[in-house]
């Protein structure tokens, strides 16, 4: 526990007291929170509110709070990639767990639920387009949580190392760290949905095996990650953040949950005839059950 006061340059606040990127203060965060990538698509979560109470954007982080069946809620854009999920957790903790008038971190901890609504490739010939995952794990290509102390207390090394031994994983690339989400979200909002590992790739093209005019590094990547198995665990399919919120969550206190809207099936190579309608009723799904 830090008990003196965090320097400026490390926690960067704005001339009002808020988070330096969100621009959020502690009175505008509720336990309950929406995360979605695409700015464009927070519009869309808000209209399900009763009533919203306020608005705020700074870059890519669009932020709206209002009330869903009686109960606070917000809604927010991370805009894409692990490094932007990076910001958001720690400066959606630090607004409620660190007092930003003294800098201090709270001598009592604050637990949000954070749930992920997002859209994936399916890597499993089996899952359709327009059905939806829940991520019971997130296995990170990303880096990101290399970067962290504590990375080696929250991972599951039995995958890490299966996933590994089986891809021949290249020793150049980050080590592919491997992060369960909150059990508790997972069991109140996915209970009925397709459950398996997330891959979370650090880019779109390359990083998730697609070829345009530049060769991903192995050329059969994507099936290595079909293929894998571990104690019937498979990886059901790809995004860009699942693994961060898993990963920060876990090492901050907060319960993550992502549930992704399949628009791809990277496998049979099938592309969402309605993909729009598909997250509209995901995100119907995810706010009845995350407020129930």
């Amino acid at each position: 526990m830090i008990n003196h006061s965090i320097p400026e340059t490390e926690l960067i606040l704005n001339p009002d007291g808020s988070v330096y990127h969100l621009q959020l203060l502690p009175e505008h965060i509720p336990q309950n929170i929406i995360i979605v990538g695409d700015p464009g698509r927070v519009s869309i979560v808000s209209s399900h509110f009763q009533s919203i109470e306020f608005k705020i954007q700074n870059r890519e982080f669009i932020s709206h709070g209002g009330i869903y069946n009686g109960k606070k809620v917000m809604v927010i854009s991370s805009g894409i990639g692990t490094d932007n999920i990076d910001i958001l957790m720690n400066e959606l903790d630090a607004a409620v767990n660190i007092d930003l008038k003294t800098r201090i971190i709270k001598p009592k901890h604050t637990a949000l639920n954070i749930v992920r609504i997002g859209t994936s490739g399916a890597l499993q010939p089996d899952i359709a387009v327009d059905n939806y995952v829940v991520s019971s794990y997130g296995l990170g290509f990303d880096g990101l949580l290399n970067y962290y102390a504590d990375l080696h207390l929250i991972n599951n090394n039995e995958i890490s190392n299966a996933f590994i031994k089986q891809t021949n994983w290249n020793h150049h690339l980050p080590f592919p760290y491997c992060v369960k989400g909150s059990e508790k979200l997972i069991n109140k909002i996915g209970f009925d949905l397709i459950k398996g590992i997330t891959a979370t790739a650090p880019g779109f093209y390359g990083p998730q095996g697609r070829k345009l005019r530049l060769s991903p590094w192995v050329q059969d990547f994507n099936q290595k990650l079909t293929n894998f198995n571990h104690l019937d665990f498979r990886i059901t399919n790809f995004e860009m953040e699942t693994s961060a919120l898993y990963g920060l969550g876990t090492l901050l206190g907060h319960q993550t949950c992502t549930v992704c809207a399949v628009i791809a099936n990277r496998v049979i190579k099938q592309y969402s005839k309605n993909h729009l309608l598909a997250i509209e009723q995901l995100i119907d799904l995810v706010l009845k059950r995350l407020t129930i």
